[in-house]
């Protein structure tokens, strides 16, 4: 589990093809602080786990599933990655419950450049809207950002400075594909609700451990 709250900002230092499987290097340094082999940590929003560990990169292996469900396979030498580690029982809770479990890719189709934020606009598959809402959550790229606003066939995220600066967002241009993982809580209580009619949804909100 991770919170959105992206710790460092890694490149991709090598890239291996064998079969259905790629294997991804990063190299990164406060990451690698007390990481193990076996750990997992989120990648762009996926979560991944340490296959090998060096001086100053580590080492993950992307199945094709994962690949075909996530911007992985635009990867290419030299790309900045956001990077998080999991998150520990000791750690405080900043940012929202993320998975890293990616739900769909979407598309920037609009940033407007702002004196104190840039708003960017995302297209996303519409069977995913019913999990957006007005100030929610959503994890953009392993991100945590809140819904400014949800249109027909978008949605508007609002980035200040400081989170800019400290992400791969500030790379972001029209046209460029993120992971997005839709708020876990939303996704609890559609699937909740969708399992209860409207003829007896009254009585099931009515129960005392509603």
């Amino acid at each position: 589990m991770f919170t959105g709250l992206i710790e460092e900002v890694g490149h991709i230092k090598n890239i291996i093809t064998t079969s259905n499987i790629k294997n991804f290097t990063v190299k990164c340094f406060k990451v690698l602080d007390k990481l193990k082999l076996g750990d997992s940590v989120s990648i762009n929003g996926v979560c991944q786990t340490v296959t090998k560990i060096n001086n100053d990169s580590f080492s993950f292996d992307t199945i094709a599933e994962t690949l075909s469900k996530t911007t992985f396979n635009s990867l290419s030498y030299g790309d900045n990655v956001n990077l998080e580690r999991a998150l520990t029982l000791t750690s405080r809770l900043d940012g929202h419950i993320v998975q890293g479990h990616i739900d769909a890719q979407g598309k920037i189709i609009q940033i407007n450049k702002l004196e104190k934020k840039v708003e960017f606009y995302v297209a996303f598959p519409q069977e995913f809207k019913h999990f957006l809402a007005h100030t929610g959550s959503i994890c953009i790229d392993g991100i945590s950002l809140t819904v400014a606003d949800i249109f027909d066939y978008s949605f508007k995220v609002a980035i200040i400075p400081t989170t800019l600066e400290n992400t791969i967002a500030k790379n972001y241009k029209i046209g460029s594909e993120v992971n997005l993982e839709f708020d876990i809580i939303g996704k609890y209580i559609y699937s909740i609700l969708s399992k209860n009619t409207s003829s007896n949804l009254s009585n099931f909100i009515s129960q005392p451990d509603f």
